[in-house]
C-alpha cells in the first residue's frame, strides 16, 4: 500500500512536469498547448503506457472542479468594461448559438453516422458549447493583441454558453434512458425552462457569492499565503451551491470571478499572480485527465465518421449559427469570420461526452468517441491557425504601449496607493530624456547596486531600478512612461488629453459647458487658476487635475513657469472601487448621462470651432 502511494504520485507528477515543460514546445512552433497536455495523456493511458483509467464519474469530477478554477481566474481577469461593450452578442452566442450549433450538426450526425434524432442531437448538444480553457489560453496566452470587440465577444460567450449546453445534454440524456419520444414542442418548452432557471440560479448565485468573497477577504486578516486558497475554495463553495440549488455552477463561478476581479481587493495583483498559477494546473490536470480516459484504439474505425462531423461544425454549423446571432450587431465581415472560427472545442465537450457514460447508454461509448474526435481536430485545426487567421483578417492589432519590466508591491495601510518597481527600458520615454511629472517622480533609484534618493540619481539611465509610491490612479499613465517603443508626445490623448483648452478662458464657462460644480469664488479664477488652486501651488509639467467627470492636464509651461496648454479629458480614468450590485450596473447610465452632456457642450454656439479651442 505505501509503494502504492510513492508509485501514483511519480506518475501522476512526472506526468504534470512533462506537461509544463511541453509549453517550451507549444510556444516555440505555435503549437496549441492544451492539444499537447491532451496527448500525453493518451500517451501515458492505456493505449500507451499502459496506465489503466476507466472512471467515468471521477474524470467527470475532477474535469468539472478543474474547469470551476478555469473559470474563476477568467473571470477574475475580464474588465467589467469588457462585458458591458460585447454582453448581448456574446449571450445571444451563448444561447440561440448553441441551439443552432447543436440542431445543425444533429441534423448532420444523423445522416452522416447513422446515429438516431435523439441519439444524434445529443452528440451535436455535446459539442455546441465553446470551450472556455480553450478559449482563454489561445486569446491571452498565445501573445495575439486581437481588436477588443471579437476578442471580449468570444471570452464571454465561452464563460457563459456552459448552462445550456449542460442542461440540453442532461435532458436528451434522461430521455434517452426513459425510452420515452415526447413531442419536439414540449421537449422545447422543457429545455426553455430548465435554461432560464439555471442561469437565472447561476447568475445570483455568482453576484451574491462574489460580494461575500470579496467581503470577507477585505475584512478577515489572513496571511498573505492564505489569500489565495482562501478565494478559490470560497469560489468552489459558489460552484457547489448554485449547483446543489439546480442552477449552472459554472456561470456562477465566472460571475463571482468577475465581481471579485473588478472590486478593490486587497493584495489583488498577488491574488491574480496566485491564481493563475492554479489555473495552469488545472488546465494541466483536467486535460491529463481527459487523455487518460480516452482509448484511441477505438477511434480508427470511426475515424472518417469523426472528421466528417468535425469539419460540418467548423465550416457550416459554427459560421451559420455565429452569422445568424452577430448580423444583428452590425459586426464588420472578418469580425464574423474571425469569431466563426474560433469555435473552439475542448474539456467541456469530452466532459459532457462523459454523461452517456456515466447514464449506462447503450451507445455511451460511441458518443464520447465521436466528441473526442471533434474536439481533436478543433483544436489542431482551429487552435494551430489561430494567429495567421486573425493576421489575414486584419484583426491583430500593435500594442499600445511595448513591454513593461514591473513589479506591484501592496503595503499595509497604503488604501488606494501603490508600490510600483520599473526597470528602466533602454528605449522609453524616460530614458530618451522626457519630462517626469510630479506624480511619477521616484521614491528611489537603484543604479548598479546603489541606491540613491531622486534628486541624487539626475536623469533616469537604462536598467534603473526605480520605484514609485503613487495614488493607483497613475500606474496605466506609469506604463506610459517606462514602456519601450512608445512615443510620447502632445498627441498621446491619454497622458495629455483628448481636447486642448485655453488656460486664459474663465473656470466659469468650462463648468457651464460640462456641466461642472465650482465653488463662487473658483468661478472667478481662470482655468489656469483653477488648476494653481487644486495642486495648491506651481503648477507642473503634465499635472492632473480632477474636475467633476472631465480632467485639465498642464500640457506645456511658458518660461516664467506659467501654464501655456491645458488639456482635457473627457473619461479620466478612475481605479475600480469595491461597489454594490446595484452601482455596477447603474454605471453605463451614468456613463451615457456624461456622455450626453460632453456631446451637448461640444453643440453650443460658444464653441470655437476654428481655433481648436473650447471655451
Amino acid at each position: 500500500m505505501v509503494d502504492a502511494v510513492y508509485i501514483v504520485t511519480l506518475i501522476g507528477t512526472t506526468m504534470v512536469l512533462a506537461a509544463a515543460f511541453s509549453s517550451l514546445i507549444a510556444f516555440r512552433c505555435g503549437a496549441p498547448l492544451l492539444l499537447l497536455f491532451l496527448g500525453i495523456g493518451l500517451a501515458a493511458g492505456e493505449d500507451g503506457f499502459g496506465i489503466p483509467f476507466d472512471n467515468a464519474p471521477v474524470a467527470y469530477f475532477i474535469g468539472s472542479l478543474c474547469l470551476a478554477v478555469i473559470l474563476f481566474d477568467s473571470g477574475f481577469g475580464t474588465p467589467l468594461a469588457s462585458l458591458r461593450q460585447s454582453a448581448l452578442p456574446a449571450f445571444s452566442l451563448a444561447t440561440v448559438g448553441v441551439l443552432a450549433t447543436a440542431g445543425i450538426f444533429g441534423a448532420a450526425a444523423h445522416y452522416l453516422a447513422g446515429l438516431s434524432w435523439l441519439e444524434a442531437f445529443l452528440l451535436g448538444s455535446i459539442v455546441a458549447s465553446t470551450d472556455a480553457a480553450a478559449v482563454f489560453f489561445l486569446l491571452r496566452a498565445g501573445g495575439l493583441n486581437i481588436r477588443e470587440r471579437p476578442r471580449t465577444t468570444l471570452e464571454i460567450e465561452s464563460g457563459s454558453n456552459d448552462p445550456i449546453a449542460i442542461f440540453l445534454t442532461l435532458a436528451l440524456v434522461e430521455l434517452l434512458k426513459s425510452g420515452a419520444t415526447p413531442s419536439p414542442g414540449a421537449v422545447a418548452l422543457d429545455v426553455l425552462g430548465g435554461f432560464l432557471v439555471q442561469i437565472g440560479i447561476g447568475f445570483v448565485a455568482g453576484l451574491a457569492g462574489g460580494r461575500v468573497l470579496v467581503f470577507l477577504v477585505k475584512r478577515l486578516k489572513l496571511d498573505a499565503g492564505l489569500r489565495p486558497i482562501f478565494a478559490i475554495t470560497l469560489a468552489l463553495i459558489v460552484f457547489s451551491v448554485a449547483g446543489v440549488a439546480h442552477g449552472s455552477g459554472f456561470l456562477a463561478v465566472y460571475v463571482a470571478g468577475l465581481v471579485a476581479g473588478n472590486s478593490a481587493m486587497p493584495a489583488a495583483t498577488a491574488l491574480k499572480r496566485v491564481q493563475d498559477g492554479f489555473a495552469w494546473l488545472a488546465q494541466i490536470v483536467m486535460f491529463l485527465v481527459l487523455g487518460l480516459f480516452a482509448t484511441p484504439h477505438h477511434l480508427p474505425s470511426i475515424l472518417p465518421y469523426g472528421i466528417a462531423l468535425s469539419l460540418v461544425l467548423v465550416f457550416v454549423a459554427r459560421p451559420a449559427a455565429v452569422l445568424l446571432c452577430l448580423l444583428p450587431f452590425r459586426y464588420p465581415r472578418p469580425e464574423i469570420a474571425f469569431v466563426s472560427w474560433v469555435g473552439l472545442r475542448g474539456a467541456v465537450s469530452i466532459l459532457l461526452a462523459l454523461t452517456p457514460i456515466i447514464g449506462l447508454l447503450e451507445n455511451g461509448r460511441l458518443l464520447f468517441d465521436l466528441a473526442f474526435i471533434v474536439v481533436v481536430v478543433s483544436l489542431v485545426l482551429q487552435g494551430w491557425t489561430l494567429a495567421p487567421v486573425a493576421r489575414w483578417l486584419r484583426l491583430v492589432v500593435p500594442t499600445r504601449i511595448g513591454p513593461v519590466d514591473k513589479v506591484e508591491l501592496e503595503l499595509p495601510g497604503s488604501a488606494h496607493h501603490e508600490l510600483l518597481s520599473y526597470r528602466v527600458a533602454p528605449d522609453s520615454p524616460v530614458a530618451r530624456g522626457s519630462k517626469i511629472p510630479r506624480w511619477a517622480r521616484p521614491s528611489l533609484v537603484i543604479r548598479a547596486g546603489q541606491s540613491m534618493k531622486w534628486h541624487e540619481a539626475g536623469a533616469l539611465a537604462p536598467d534603473d531600478l526605480v520605484y514609485i509610491f503613487v495614488s493607483d490612479r497613475y500606474p496605466p499613465l506609469l506604463d506610459r512612461l517606462f514602456a519601450s517603443r512608445v512615443s510620447l508626445d502632445l498627441n498621446d490623448r491619454e497622458f495629455f488629453g483628448a481636447f486642448v483648452i485655453d488656460p486664459a478662458q474663465p473656470a466659469s464657462e468650462l463648468a457651464a459647458n460640462y456641466a461642472i460644480e465650482l465653488s463662487d469664488t473658483e468661478r472667478e479664477l481662470s482655468i489656469a487658476g483653477l488648476i494653481a488652486t487644486r495642486v495648491s501651488g506651481r503648477p507642473e509639467y503634465a499635472d492632473r487635475v480632477s474636475v467633476g467627470q472631465v480632467e485639465l492636464i498642464v500640457r506645456d509651461l511658458d518660461d516664467e513657469g506659467r501654464i501655456a496648454s491645458v488639456g482635457l479629458l473627457l473619461e479620466p480614468y478612475r481605479p475600480v472601487r469595491a461597489e454594490t450590485p446595484s452601482a455596477t450596473f447603474a454605471r453605463p447610465i451614468a456613463a451615457i448621462r456624461s456622455g450626453l452632456a460632453a456631446v451637448s457642450a461640444r453643440l453650443r454656439p460658444s464653441r470655437r470651432r476654428n481655433t481648436g479651442k473650447t471655451t
